[in-house]
C-alpha cells in the first residue's frame, strides 16, 4: 500500500503540477508564451490560453566556470620575440595586398578616366537617344568618384601601416 501511495504520489502529483500551470499565447511583435500569467491578467493583454499542446523547453548552454580559462603564457625575452616577427610578417603580407589592390584601382581610375573623357565620352552606336548616353555618363562620373574615394581609403590604410 505504501509503495503504491509512494509511486503514484512520485509519478502522478508532478503531472498534476504541470497540468495546472496554463500557459498562454500573447500577441504582439515578439509572441510571448508564458504561464507567469493569471487568467485576469492574460483577458487584459488578449492572451489566449494553450490547451493540450506540448511544452518544450530548450535549456541553454552553461558558461564556462571562470577557473576553466586558460591562463596566459608567461612573457619571456624569446616569446615576445616571436610574437613581434609574426606580427611584421603579417604587416607585410598587408602592405603587399594593399599595394595590389592600389596598383588594381589606380589602373581602373585611368580606364574610367580615359572612357570618360573629361565628359565628352564617345557616344556608342546603342545611344541613339540622348537620355541613354547622359545616363551613361552619369554612371562613368559616379564610378570615377567612387574608384577616387576606394584609392584614398587603400591610401590611408597604408600609410597606417608606416
Amino acid at each position: 500500500m505504501t509503495r503504491r501511495l509512494l509511486a503514484f504520489s512520485v509519478l502522478i502529483l508532478p503531472a498534476l503540477a504541470v497540468a495546472q500551470n496554463v500557459v498562454y499565447r500573447c500577441p504582439g511583435p515578439p509572441v510571448l508564451y508564458t504561464d507567469a500569467l493569471t487568467p485576469k491578467e492574460a483577458a487584459d493583454k488578449g492572451c489566449k490560453s494553450i490547451e493540450g499542446a506540448p511544452v518544450s523547453v530548450v535549456q541553454g548552454t552553461r558558461p564556462r566556470p571562470p577557473s576553466a580559462a586558460p591562463a596566459p603564457a608567461p612573457a619571456s625575452a624569446e616569446g615576445t620575440r616571436t610574437e613581434r616577427d609574426q606580427q611584421r610578417a603579417r604587416d607585410s603580407d598587408r602592405r603587399a595586398v594593399l599595394t595590389a589592390e592600389l596598383r588594381d584601382a589606380e589602373s581602373r581610375l585611368a580606364a574610367l578616366q580615359a572612357e570618360y573623357n573629361n565628359g565628352e565620352p564617345e557616344r556608342r552606336g546603342d545611344e541613339r537617344n540622348f537620355a541613354k548616353f547622359h545616363e551613361r555618363v552619369a554612371e562613368l562620373k559616379a564610378a570615377l568618384s567612387r574608384q577616387e574615394a576606394d584609392i584614398a581609403a587603400l591610401k590611408r590604410e597604408l600609410a597606417k601601416l608606416n
